[in-house]
């Protein structure tokens, strides 16, 4: 191992730990909230089995907001809503309340795509076989996109890992902080390009877990 690296294992380890954590909040909120609200979002489209403008004009409206928002102001935005949920807007915890958010507003998109590709005879086969609401959805839309919300996830997941490295700038810590902090603003390049190696190295083994997975799971 690089002197360089044997020299800051600690921080390093410590980084790694901070971006694991703010990444893996992000993909449960994305999963969690995510999903359900991007389903929801297709579902209220006309034409859809809950066709609903009101629903789908302010949902619609709320994600592209989120979305739209370069994700550093988004950060500086949310910071007296982060300070009342967590009791401080410094630290890793701090910094997974607007990952969270940009979580589910990306994933949620992903999603409605997805489902949006989904055939319109499967689901009108679903009704005229007296499915509910809730098999039509569990049964029928996600089992169809099931390779497609994978895919979504996986890209979700490398943007999550992108915007972690912005967290420097609430005391959030992660890769990209240690990056800037240890590596470009002391001068020390050789640290600097350790840290995206791994970056990229982590990158690299999602996407290749998240093709594979579609891949495997895909059965059309």
């Amino acid at each position: 191992m690089p002197e360089v690296l044997l020299q800051y294992q600690t921080e390093i380890w410590r980084s790694i730990g901070e971006t694991f954590i703010m990444v893996g909040v992000s993909i449960l909120a994305a999963v969690l909230l995510g999903l359900p609200l991007g389903t929801w979002l297709y579902l209220s489209r006309k034409g859809q089995l809950l066709e609903n403008r009101a629903v789908f004009s302010v949902l619609n409206l709320i994600v592209n907001i989120v979305r739209s928002f370069p994700f550093l102001l988004l950060v500086v935005f949310l910071i007296p809503f982060t300070r009342l949920i967590i009791g401080t807007a410094i630290g890793t915890a701090a910094a997974t309340v607007p990952l969270a958010i940009i979580a589910i507003a990306h994933y949620s998109r992903l999603v409605e795509q997805s489902l949006l590709d989904v055939p319109r005879g499967v689901v009108e086969a679903a009704v005229s076989m007296g499915a509910s609401i809730k098999d039509v959805i569990f049964k029928f839309l996600y089992v169809e996109a099931r390779s497609g919300l994978v895919l979504g996830l996986t890209t979700s997941i490398i943007s999550f890992i992108s915007y972690s490295t912005i967290m420097g700038v609430v005391g959030g810590g992660g890769i990209g902080d240690f990056a800037i902090r240890y590596g470009y603003q002391q001068f020390k390049t050789e640290l600097m390009m350790y840290m995206i190696l791994i970056m990229l190295v982590f990158v690299q083994m999602i996407q290749f877990t998240g093709t594979t997975v579609a891949r495997l799971i895909d059965k059309r």
